[in-house]
């Protein structure tokens, strides 16, 4: 009887300690209204070489040029632990669809440590921005679900979307849930690194004065190599590189890195990246000493 007992209690627990808290449902409900699919922003990931004729036509300065299948910005990058803090300043653009493309196109903005050389951790935060012509929900059955983060931006023939979100790779992205963008406002996006395994990230959306703000604890280390204001084709988890949209123009402003010495630093001298896609240039970056500059130029 006391045998019955105890297996009984023991049950009981360990379906007390199964239940998800309403915060990882809300994560679930966030990955089914996504089509079942996780995103995830990761490392740079590169590509053999760019066609010849399109490095000469998107760069008058080639060298300092890399390519990438997902990232298109500037890096900052050293070979010793050196950034602690990066902030960015950009407005959200209006996606549109590629030339002779439908269906939903995604991609997102963001700052961040490592992923560039270090790619075994990255403390990030950004915003993503989604189009879908053909009227289709990017959440499915959005309109049952006020609480997810992505809102109608535009247009009554095309759902146009953005959301703000958090990140420690090799961990999944997370939605921010009390704050809401629509095209032309203005983002504020800032991570800090306390420790090489702690740190915060931050959103402001500056043309409503909505704050969002997530603090990271126990996660894997950091190298502190790489200081980054990226544009990316994000990736579904599961299923690869995601449609990538036609974002227009993303200008970072105030780009500025931290040293662990406590100086700040621009973006000049920094490395660019752009997107090469099935042997196509997809974006043109480019830098001063006070902005750095993302072109959609693909079809």
């Amino acid at each position: 009887m006391f045998a019955a007992m105890l297996l009984c209690q023991v049950l009981l627990a360990t379906a007390v300690f199964a239940i998800p808290t309403s915060k990882e449902r809300f994560a679930q409900r966030l990955a089914r209204r996504a089509g079942g699919f996780n995103h995830q922003s990761t490392p740079r990931q590169g590509v053999e070489s760019a066609p010849v004729d399109l490095e000469v036509n998107a760069h008058d300065n080639v060298s300092n040029t890399l390519y990438s299948t997902n990232w298109a910005g500037a890096v900052l990058s050293n070979s010793t632990a050196t950034w602690t803090s990066i902030t960015g300043t950009f407005v959200v653009p209006t996606p549109k669809e590629p030339d002779s493309a439908s269906g939903p196109h995604y991609a997102t903005a963001w700052v961040g440590i490592d992923g560039y050389t270090c790619q075994t951790a990255i403390l990030q935060t950004g915003v993503d921005f989604a189009v879908d012509g053909d009227n289709v929900g990017y959440y499915g059955e959005h309109h049952d679900y006020p609480a997810i983060p992505f809102v109608h931006l535009q247009g009554a023939d095309r759902i146009l979307r953005a959301a703000a979100w958090y990140e420690w790779f090799p961990a999944y992205q997370y939605y921010f849930s009390d704050i809401s963008f629509k095209a032309g406002d203005t983002v504020e996006a800032t991570v800090t690194a306390t420790s090489k395994t702690g740190g915060t990230a931050t959103i402001t959306n500056k043309s409503t004065g909505q704050t969002v703000s997530h603090t990271f604890s126990n996660q894997p280390s950091l190298c502190e190599y790489d200081a980054e204001w990226i544009v990316e084709d994000f990736t579904e988890v599961g299923v690869g590189l995601a449609p990538f949209a036609n974002f227009g123009k993303v200008t970072f402003t105030g780009p500025t890195a931290t040293t662990n010495s406590g100086s700040s630093v621009g973006p000049l001298g920094a490395t660019l990246l752009d997107i090469e896609q099935n042997g196509q240039v997809l974006t043109n970056t480019s830098v001063d000493s006070s902005s750095v500059t993302v072109q959609y130029i693909g079809p």
